[in-house]
């Protein structure tokens, strides 16, 4: 989409008020977002913390000095695409680890492939506190 962040605008394309950010918290109204730097394969991309909740999804590194911006939290959403290894999310395993060394009271799988299997049967293999999550679910966050 180029030609909407061209200089030279012609008639019907949208008009774009781009916010730069980088890894300082910003604000949207009276939350505060604190960027947490991750990787999808060799792209670096951004989870976001927001009070006691992360969101840190398309990733398969989370580099060891973002590790201090997910501490304390009561949330915590992370990918898990799939078992098997893949070169830019995390798997089934990778994504328990992660959860259990972040620490949430809750943490909640999303980005799942098919290849997964069963929602039933995966949500039994998970530790306490971990669960896939699903189409229509909603959080309650205190923030």
């Amino acid at each position: 989409f180029a030609y909407a962040f061209s200089d030279k605008k012609y008639p019907g394309v949208p008009e774009i008020d781009l916010n730069i950010i980088d890894d300082r918290p910003f604000f949207v109204g009276d939350l505060q977002f604190q960027p947490v730097q991750v990787y999808h394969f060799r792209l670096p991309v951004l989870g976001f913390r927001v009070g006691n909740f992360a969101y840190i999804t398309d990733a398969n590194v989370i580099p060891e000095e973002e590790y201090a911006k997910l501490q304390g939290l009561e949330v915590v959403v992370l990918n898990a695409l799939r078992r098997e290894k893949h070169p830019s999310h995390f798997t089934l395993e990778e994504a328990i680890k992660i959860g259990e060394r972040i620490g949430a009271r809750q943490t909640w799988f999303t980005h799942i492939s098919h290849q997964l299997g069963l929602h039933e049967e995966v949500e039994q293999e998970l530790p306490p506190g971990m669960h896939l999550a699903f189409d229509g679910l909603k959080l309650e966050v205190m923030l």
